[in-house]
């Protein structure tokens, strides 16, 4: 079964207990935290006070997605907050392996985002230091996008690379995952789920994340 991360993003945020609430007594797995800086990407969501307070009402896991610039700035103050997993995006980071190796050190299983236009190869000298590959199949910023096709493609490549490398590196998908195309990605070689606005913008949240847990 995937590990269901539901993406906070499109969480209420009039409503933020509730939702943790509904999270907690779910089949969700991770809590999956968007973190933009209006710079790398075209929009501001939350930082390291909301996440310190989310802290607080689960024991879930926290999986910190950094879509910013600079993040080797950060990283200690979002594992204080609370991380338990930090996702920093190859084309914010100069020194790829140098930022993989401070996540490492300060406690965190470090994880590598990749854009639609990125392709797998710039991650052959390091694979084997991220714990999590996560795929892009949307152009990052905004949550409620469609998913990207192709992405099903780089996702297979991906797994023939770490499978053939022996690696216990999980790949994660982010961007217009739903019910319908779940299976398909799952399918490809994927072994978590980021979902949004699928999760929170549906009548039954909980029935839709078991859905996704549980799916063929």
């Amino acid at each position: 079964m995937p590990i269901i991360a539901p993406s906070l993003l499109a969480s209420n945020f009039l409503r933020l207990e509730d939702e943790c609430k509904m999270l907690n007594e779910s089949d969700a797995d991770w809590y999956h935290l968007d973190v933009m800086d209006g710079r790398f990407v075209p929009n501001i969501s939350y930082g390291m006070p909301i996440i310190e307070q989310l802290r607080k009402m689960t024991k879930k896991t926290f999986d910190v997605h950094l879509m910013i610039e600079e993040p080797e700035r950060y990283a200690e103050a979002f594992k204080k907050a609370g991380a338990d997993r930090l996702t920093v995006h190859i084309e914010a980071c100069r020194h790829l392996h140098r930022n993989l190796q401070q996540i490492h050190s300060l406690g965190m299983k470090a994880g590598v985002a990749l854009n639609p236009h990125s392709p797998i190869e710039l991650l052959t000298d390091v694979l084997q230091d991220i714990d999590t590959v996560l795929v892009m199949s949307v152009n990052p910023g905004f949550g409620g996008q469609e998913f990207i096709q192709h992405t099903c493609q780089k996702i297979r490549n991906l797994r023939r690379m770490v499978h053939d490398r022996g690696l216990p590196t999980l790949i994660e998908i982010d961007g217009g995952v739903t019910v319908e195309n779940a299976a398909m990605i799952v399918r490809s070689g994927a072994d978590v789920l980021v979902a949004g606005s699928t999760v929170f913008h549906s009548k039954d949240p909980k029935a839709t994340i078991h859905t996704l847990k549980n799916i063929a």
